[in-house]
């Protein structure tokens, strides 16, 4: 006779250090809201997730007129290395895009990920001069001014 087992382990298939993601336009608010979360594990699985997002640059659009910026300028003083380490590459990555490169020269992220250049962390160094090499790639040479309205 077959009897009811119930597991005290997760099922194979599930990856406890991967977040959920909303669908939609919902999906980029709600991991803005998970990186300024006060609990560990919930940052950690939002920058994660967003590491898959800012490949595509219409994510990054989104995400830096969200204020996803503001929050990850936060993350990069965190007392967690994974958390710094996670928040630069997130960096780093947003950096291969114009968009992004434009958005760091915007909201002042050279100076904040300057604080890190000499964090404990090698791989925390790594990704911040990559991002730094992205950002030197400024097609122009040079940020684009803001345009201001002629009167």
């Amino acid at each position: 006779m077959a009897h009811t087992w119930i597991s005290m382990y997760l099922p194979p298939d599930i990856n406890p250090a991967q977040a959920s993601i909303a669908y939609g336009c919902r999906a980029l608010p709600k991991l803005n809201e998970e990186l300024q979360s006060e609990d560990l594990q919930t940052r950690q699985k939002a920058l994660m997730a967003l590491c898959d997002l800012m490949h595509d640059p219409e994510h990054v659009y989104v995400a830096i007129d969200i204020g996803c910026l503001e929050s990850l300028r936060v993350l990069l003083k965190d007392t967690n290395h994974m958390v710094r380490i996670k928040t630069t590459e997130v960096l780093s990555i947003m950096a291969t895009h114009t968009v992004g490169r434009d958005g760091f020269l915007r909201d002042g992220i050279v100076t904040a990920l300057s604080q890190l250049l000499n964090d404990p962390q090698p791989a925390c160094r790594e990704n911040l001069h990559l991002a730094f090499q992205h950002l030197a790639q400024v097609p122009s040479g040079r940020p684009r001014p803001l345009r201001r309205p002629t009167a």
